[in-house]
Order: structure tokens, then sequence, then C-alpha cells
């Protein structure tokens, strides 16, 4: 059972992480995990439902307005997310979380029940599911101090893979549920598991004293240069993630009609993306996040370039294979680019600090809690790549009749976002001390 409020907290002191910080941070994250998971299928779970749509005369280009929208609400609502495990504590906020997804679901169960439903009440109950969108961000800044800095790649890694999965669960679940108890299924379905996570997290987690933080204070990270080159980083790679998952069946079915019935296999990219992504992670620990970020962003240009191709000659297999691999280079980017954003706020909070010293354990709390309060702006930020997916396939479907154009501006930001990696966390300039020193 957990303690309510833990007051005494080091788990970079090896003693103290072997014999009690290592258990308490693993139950933490298990019912972090399940929370977030389902936070991610009710974030998604319209990427599957407009495609089961074919009552409703809305166009693909309003199809893709109701997906991108739950992106964007998510994206806006990770920012006030960030701050609430630091004012009202990890476990509390998870419980309140969950709980509030309960009004994407009964709403999505309202909206299709009635045929005449019109349009712009599908794109505010859409946007509700922006709710689960938030939880990401809450999640990881919550995790970011339960576990020792030579271990957060691979807990953040595990922690966002395992709400990630979530999109991939829904893409595979819902196409049955639906089939076999109609549309509203799609919303009612997951309520006992709701009920079921805000009861684990009340009855299994903790709150972090040393966590607390004034939220005021903690907005001052978005005066920090470094807050936003992640952030564009993360568009990247998450906003990346989401988008491409999100859009996967529809893009199947507006450009492959004649392959509809494999709509049901779209599940696969988020899955893989999914658990590639604690990978990413891994690989960062060892070699550093930004020369893993910066090989990726490579790698995502080129798969763009394959699902273009695909696209062009009208492939699905080309287009399938292509578009599974640009999914899997999403993942290793979100893993790689969360890696950094810890090592970033740490190397900065200790420069000029000799280690071992009472003012080095100092500035390793300031560190941590900069990185915390930096990851709810840099997800918010990057999530908002997600909604742009979403919105260049739709635009440039409307406007072209294919998604050729929108992977052409996809490619290019790649490109630049490699660039920028480079510039900022790998280029030495003379002796001085940089980032690049520091194996961000």
């Amino acid at each position: 059972m957990a303690k309510r409020w833990i007051s005494e907290w080091r788990p970079d002191d090896a003693g103290f992480w072997e014999s009690e910080g290592r258990k308490v941070a693993r139950r933490n994250l298990i019912f972090s995990i399940f929370a977030e998971h389902l936070g991610f299928t009710l974030w998604t779970v319209w990427s599957i439902v407009t495609v089961k749509m074919g009552d409703y005369k809305f166009s693909t280009d309003q199809l893709f307005w109701i997906v991108s929208l739950p992106n964007l609400i998510g994206s806006a609502l990770r920012i006030p997310y960030t701050f609430g495990p630091a004012k009202f504590g990890g476990r509390n906020f998870t419980v309140f979380s969950a709980l509030m997804l309960l009004v994407p679901a009964v709403l999505l169960a309202v909206a299709v029940s009635d045929p005449a439903t019109p349009y712009w009440v599908f794109l505010v109950i859409a946007a509700t599911a922006g709710l689960g969108g938030g939880n990401f961000a809450s999640s990881m800044a919550n995790i970011t101090y339960f576990y020792p800095q030579a271990k957060q790649g691979s807990a953040l890694g595990l922690n966002a893979a395992g709400g990630n999965i979530g999109v991939s669960s829904v893409q595979l679940v819902m196409p049955l549920v639906i089939g076999a108890f109609g549309l509203a299924a799609a919303g009612l379905f997951w309520i006992p598991f709701i009920l079921a996570a805000a009861v684990g997290a009340y009855c299994f987690m903790d709150n972090l004293t040393v966590a607390r933080a004034n939220p005021r204070e903690q907005l001052k990270i978005a005066g920090r240069a470094q807050t936003w080159i992640m952030a564009v980083l993360y568009i990247g790679t998450f906003g990346s993630f989401i988008g491409y998952s999100t859009a996967f069946p529809l893009l199947i079915k507006s450009q492959f009609p004649e392959q509809a019935s494999l709509v049901t296999l779209a599940f696969l990219g988020p899955l893989v993306g999914s658990l590639i992504r604690p990978v990413g992670g891994w690989f960062a620990d060892r070699v550093g996040g930004a020369r893993v970020t910066l090989v990726n962003f490579g790698a995502m240009a080129g798969a763009a370039a394959l699902v273009w191709q695909g696209l062009a000659q009208h492939s699905f297999a080309l287009f399938f294979c292509a578009y599974m691999l640009l999914i899997a280079t999403t993942g290793i980017g979100n893993g790689s680019t969360y890696r950094m954003v810890p090592a970033i706020f740490r190397a900065k909070a200790t420069a000029g600090i000799a280690p071992g010293t009472p003012a080095y354990e100092q500035a390793l709390a300031v560190g941590k809690r900069d990185a915390s309060a930096a990851v709810g702006i840099i997800s918010a930020v990057g999530a908002f790549g997600g909604f742009f997916i979403n919105r260049g396939f739709g635009s440039s479907i409307a406007a072209t009749g294919g998604a050729g154009a929108a992977l052409a501006a996809f490619g290019a930001f790649y490109a630049l976002c490699a660039v920028l990696t480079w510039a900022c966390y790998l280029r030495t300039v003379g002796s001085a001390p940089s980032l690049a020193a520091a194996r961000v």
C-alpha cells in the first residue's frame, strides 16, 4: 500500500536505491503506465472511429479534422498537466487525470448514438479526447523523480512506451468491439478500465515531497533556450509518432480504397513505434541521446521519402513497409530525445561545480526540477506535431488528391531537426565546456 507522501527520497544514493528505492519506484511506474496507457487509448480512439463512420457523409478532410482536434487539445493540456504532480502530488494527480477520461468515453458514446449528430458536435466531442493527451506530461514529470539519473532513459522509455502502446491497443481492439456492439461501444468499453486505473493509483502510488514545486517557479523554465530547442526536436519525434499513428487508418482507407479491409493492420504501426521506444532510450543511455537523435532524423527523412514512393507507385506493399519503418524511427527518436532532457538540465545546473560536494547535490536537485518542468513545455509543443501531421495529410489530399506534398514537407523538417541537433548538442566550439562534452 502506498505511503501517500514520502518525505525521504534519494534515488541517486546507491544504498538507498537498492534497499528500498527500486521497489517503490517500480510500483509507481507500473500503475503510472496503466493510467497513461488508457490516456492514449482515449486520446486516439477517434483514429479508428472515423474509419467506421460510413453512415456520415463527411469528406476525407473533415474526418482528418476530427482526428486532428484531440491532438491539438491534448498538446495544450500538457502544460498544466505537467505542473499537476508537483502541485498536488503524483499519486493524487494520477487519480484525477484517470477519472477525467470518463468525459471523452461517455461523450463519444453519446455522439455516435444519434445518426443526426451534426458535424460541429463531433468536433467538440472529439476535442475532449485531448484530456487523454495531457496524461503523458504529468506521468513523465512524476516518474522522472522516482529514478536515478543513470536509469532515467530506460525508466522514462518504459513509461512512455506503455502509454504509446495505447494507440495500438485502440486500433487493434476497437474494430472488433465496434463490429460486435456498434460505434457507441468505442467509448463505453473503456469505462471499467478507467475506474480500475483510478483505484489502482489511489491504493498503490505515492506522492514525493521532494517533487513539490511552485508552478510559477517552474514556468520560469520557459525562458530557457534549451526548452524550446528540445521542443522543436520533440515535434519531429513524438509529434510524428502520434500524427502518423492516428493518420494511418484513414490514410490507408483514402489512398488505397481497394485495400480498405487492411485497415485492421494499422495497429502494427503504433505497436512497433511504442515497443522500440525503450530501445532508443537504451541506446541513448550508452552512446548519448544527441548522437542517436541525429542519426535517427536522417533515417526518418529517408523513410518519409520511401512512403512517398509507395504512394506515387500506388504500391500498398511498399507504402505499408515504409510507413512501418517511419513509425519505428519515430519511436527510437522518442526514446533518445527524452533521454536528452534530464541530461541537458543536469549538465546546465552542475556546470563548474565539483562532484561530491553539497553544492553539487543541490545543483542536481535543481537540475531535476528544471527537467521535470521542461518536460511539460517540451511534450506540449512536441505533441502539436500530431495535429500538423494530420492536417498536413488532410490539406494535401484535399488540394492534390494525394499525400505527397505533405510527406515532402515532413522530410524537409526532419533534415532541419538533424542540423539543429548537431549544431546545439554535438558541435564542439574551441576548448570551452559544452553540452557535447556532457554526452547529452
